[in-house]
């Protein structure tokens, strides 16, 4: 384990252990004035079944080892869901050096480009993110829907870089400050997997710079996966409407997130999109949907 992996294992049981109070976990409350928000160690290493002395060491860096079966009991004591326990078993036991590859290059399936060029055709925006939240590739309603990445240089395609640098995501969002506070919580769950991204690095360390809310929420240490659930848009065109997306794997591939959205038939946000959609293709030139 290096010392950036030790720094980020410790901030993140430090920070989980300070959002969980005595009585969720079914401690008795006392009397005394707490000195620390959440578990205390000595209580969090009781729940867990270690030392209070092993405990310590693991959570200050100074333990190179942290075997499954302590790390499931931490992770239940702490009442992680199942993004927070697996960003914990990225920082605790980090892939041995020896086996690290150099990442490959971000290409999409030809049979996923084609599964959401052919979603154009039934009104649903749909979209791969990669590693860092590169934006790989993305049909045309979803390019009318949200922005037209294609349109921008290759190391700009990125969501992060377009929520938090694009004055158009704050218009765009009805609930900006959730959209980036769970962009940001994606990039930490990305950080645990790769710590060893240069590219990663430089993204977070140009958002940390120029972003006071990015900084904020970053230092919260909170991850999340996203699966399925509802966007709200305030669309400069067609006005308000409300997504489902479901997040997806193409092809088996853990490094790439396929998002479909559908709305309701029959609901205006299901009119809003078919209006946008026949706006797009009189309005907007054809840009190949490839984006990598």
């Amino acid at each position: 384990m290096n010392a950036m992996d030790s720094s980020e294992l410790a901030e993140f049981l430090s920070t989980c252990r300070a959002r969980v109070s005595p009585d969720q976990v079914g401690l008795e409350p006392e009397s005394a004035r707490r000195r620390v928000p959440g578990l205390r160690r000595e209580e969090l290493a009781r729940l867990a079944g270690v030392s209070v002395d092993y405990y310590t060491r693991l959570e200050q860096g100074r333990s190179r080892s942290a075997s499954a079966e302590v790390l499931d009991a931490l992770a239940v004591a702490l009442r992680l869901d199942e993004a927070e326990r697996q960003h914990l078993f990225n920082l605790a036991r980090p892939e041995p050096a020896k086996r690290k590859r150099r990442a490959r290059p971000q290409r999409v399936d030809p049979a996923t480009l084609r599964l959401i060029e052919t979603l154009d055709e039934v009104y649903c925006p749909a979209f791969v993110l990669g590693r860092r939240l590169d934006v790989l590739a993305h049909n045309r309603l979803a390019g009318a829907l949200i922005t037209e990445f294609r349109a921008l240089p290759a190391p700009q395609r990125n969501q992060a870089r377009f929520v938090f640098f694009d004055p158009h995501a704050r218009e765009l969002y009805a609930d900006w400050a959730t959209v980036a506070a769970d962009t940001v919580a994606m990039l930490r769950l990305d950080a645990g997997r790769y710590p060893d991204d240069p590219q990663l690095s430089a993204l977070i360390g140009e958002l940390s710079i120029h972003s006071e809310e990015f900084r904020r929420w970053w230092s919260d240490h909170k991850v999340h996966q996203r699966t399925t659930g509802t966007k709200a848009y305030r669309h400069p065109l067609v006005g308000d409407l409300t997504v489902e997306y479901q997040a997806l794997h193409p092809a088996g591939d853990a490094d790439q997130i396929l998002f479909v959205y559908t709305t309701q038939p029959g609901s205006a946000s299901e009119t809003s999109l078919r209006l946008l959609a026949h706006w797009h293709d009189q309005e907007r030139p054809d840009i190949p949907i490839e984006t990598h």
